[in-house]
């Protein structure tokens, strides 16, 4: 029996597998980099040893710290989580060694199965090795590893290097291992996988199907269990998966992923670990994945038939990012994070918690059960449009407009989702009373001060101006005898938390917090702004500030100042969160000024290069 488990990761998964342990009695050790230090997962678990660096590449990838501090803390056993080391056959090879039970699938199934290009030649498919112009489209694929990390979909024949350079640069920096390989990329198709469970006594169950097609940079934001709309071919990929993984002897929790495309399945990949949408899964069999993964390891044996599926489940990935903002990841403070009751939510994260550059910003997961997919969508769309997430800018809107998408909503979405609907679902549709809620919650805070709006003559407008979603809002309001009177809508109450409005004879109800200058009002973040711009605050034009804090991991060859450079012509890149990011030139012009160099750490805001827009010549011709 195994009594105490260290978990090889962090965040969400690391939490949720600690979740498992105490409620099976088994101790838990956490392992920390320097930049969770003082991480949720580093906090609830019983021990935790620290690995230190901040770089992934110096901590949750080093094999032989992870197994050095499980013998330090007299773990039983190991459990990788997903990402980083999980479909590593070498690190799983020095935990057996070690004297440890790995909680995953022997070490030659990983090697079979974790490289891309090896799992396909098994199932009988072989990469591109020479890409013409009649391959294209294409798809740059990372040999390990997943969560989208090392994908690049290439249209154009002349982009394909570029591509695979920067495929290659995010694959090591995420999974240690620089392979890519590039395969035909199918365009209008359902990503769907099975989930599998295998023992050492031969059963392997096929645990039903996902849908996982609704994605952005080739990584999952919502999932669902099961599959909807697949009829006969549901067998068919449950019968594909069982014999992928009795191909290579497996053993534990897995994922067989297919494009599911004018009625035919195509095989992409066999996940050699948990996935991070295994939640439904779990919803929709009634079991506890990570529970079944402990005792396979200890050698149980798995009952001959699974359980039988019943309800449907969807997940969504709440990610501190902006989809406006070619979906840029953000930074700060959480300080608050809370779902209504009936929504599972998986999280690293508690309130106050920083949110930094190092790893993946993916908040949390909130997952929604019921008996119906209907029900499903509408529990969770709603959940998500009533919770509290008050800290950077997140994809929560986004999540909830997806929900609601007749696309979605009627089951016939796939993988190009997001490149037709993205500019409609993150169009900005602010309630025009949110401002000025938060601006009678503000007088109403300062005015039990001394120095409160109350000193202001009764006939004189109050002036508030707040930024909301890129826009800026200017809210006008009176002091009177009466108490504060805005036009048009009666004021019924006003406080510095809550303020009510009545609106065409109907009251609305408005909580708002504050954070600084950072207002949340319901659900919707606002930015108080001076009254008076700061004049020291512009650009020269053609300034290129970066989008995100992050790294400069390299700039464009033979890149210098003075040079000329074309509209769009990526000139250098930006690694924040475990992606690389592009800045191109906005404009056709010359390179006045170049600041940022490999290696270096900037900010939100940092001046990374000048581009002078080259005239447009009025000469006659």
């Amino acid at each position: 029996m195994i009594d105490s488990i260290l978990v090889a990761n962090r965040g969400e998964i690391a939490c949720r597998v600690f979740r498992t342990c105490r409620e099976a009695g088994i101790r838990t050790v956490a392992v920390y980099s320097d930049a969770d230090e003082n991480a949720l997962h580093a906090r609830v678990a019983d021990e935790a040893v620290r690995l230190p660096g901040a770089a992934p590449s110096d901590t949750y990838l080093r094999g032989d710290l992870i197994v050095k501090a499980a013998l330090s803390a007299g773990a039983d056993a190991v459990h990788p989580g997903y990402g980083f080391l999980s479909e590593n056959a070498d690190f799983a090879r020095a935990v057996l060694d070690a004297g440890l039970v790995w909680i995953g699938p022997p070490p030659e199934a990983i090697e079979a199965m974790a490289s891309k290009t090896r799992a396909k030649k098994l199932m009988g498919l072989e990469p591109l090795e020479t890409v013409t112009a009649a391959d294209l489209p294409v798809l740059v694929k990372a040999a390990a590893g997943g969560g989208g990390r090392g994908m690049r979909v290439v249209r154009e024949l002349e982009a394909l290097d570029a591509e695979l350079t920067a495929a290659r640069a995010e694959a090591l920096s995420a999974f240690g291992d620089g392979e890519v390989f590039v395969e035909p990329y199918v365009e209008g198709g359902r990503h769907v996988e099975v989930q599998i469970l295998a023992d050492a006594h031969g059963t392997v169950w096929a645990l039903g199907t996902r849908d996982c097609s609704l994605q952005r940079r080739h990584q999952k934001v919502i999932e669902e269990a099961p599959a909807p709309g697949l009829g006969d071919l549901t067998e068919t990929l449950h019968d594909l998966s069982v014999r992928a993984a009795r191909a290579v002897d497996y053993v534990g929790a897995g994922t067989v992923e297919f494009l599911v495309a004018d009625g035919k399945a195509h095989f992409l990949e066999m996940n050699t670990r948990l996935q991070v949408e295994h939640p439904v899964t779990e919803a929709v069999f009634g079991v506890d994945l990570v529970a079944l993964q402990i005792q396979v390891a200890e050698g149980a044996a798995l009952a001959n038939d699974p359980p039988r599926a019943r309800g449907h489940a969807i997940e969504a990935r709440l990610y501190a990012e902006d989809p406006a903002r070619a979906w840029a990841p953000q930074t700060g403070t959480l300080h608050r994070l809370a779902v209504p009751e009936g929504i599972r939510l998986d999280t690293g994260y508690t309130d106050g918690d920083p949110i930094g550059v190092h790893y993946d910003p993916m908040l949390a997961k909130a997952i929604a059960y019921a008996p119906t997919r209907a029900q499903a969508l509408r529990k969770l769309s709603g959940a998500l449009e009533r919770a509290d997430i008050h800290g950077p800018t997140t994809n929560r809107d986004l999540l909830v407009r997806s929900l609601r998408h007749p696309e979605f909503a009627e089951a016939r979405m796939d993988t190009g989702f997001y490149d037709r609907h993205l500019a409609a679902l993150t169009t900005p549709a602010p309630d025009p009373y949110t401002p000025l809620a938060a601006a009678l919650a503000d007088a109403r805070g300062r005015s039990r001060s001394r120095f409160g709006g109350w000193r202001n003559l009764p006939s004189q407008p109050q002036i508030k101006r707040y930024d909301l979603a890129g826009t800026e809002h200017e809210v006008r309001y009176h002091h009177t005898r009466e108490g504060l009177t805005a036009d048009g809508v009666r004021v019924v109450h006003a406080d510095a938390r809550l303020v009510v409005l009545e609106v065409d004879g109907v009251r609305r109800k408005f909580e708002v917090t504050r954070y600084g200058d950072q207002v949340f009002v319901n659900a919707t973040a606002l930015t108080a702004l001076p009254r008076f711009p700061d004049p020291t605050a512009q650009q020269a034009p053609g300034s290129l500030l970066a989008p995100m804090p992050g790294t400069v991991v390299r700039v464009a060859e033979g890149l210098a100042t003075g040079a000329a450079v074309r509209a769009g012509e990526p000139l250098l890149w930006l690694e924040a969160m475990k992606m690389e990011h592009k800045i191109s030139a906005p404009t056709a012009g010359t390179l006045r000024a170049l600041h940022a160099t490999p290696g270096q750490q900037v900010e939100v805001g940092t001046l990374l290069a000048v581009v002078e827009t080259t005239p447009v010549s009025t000469a006659p011709h």
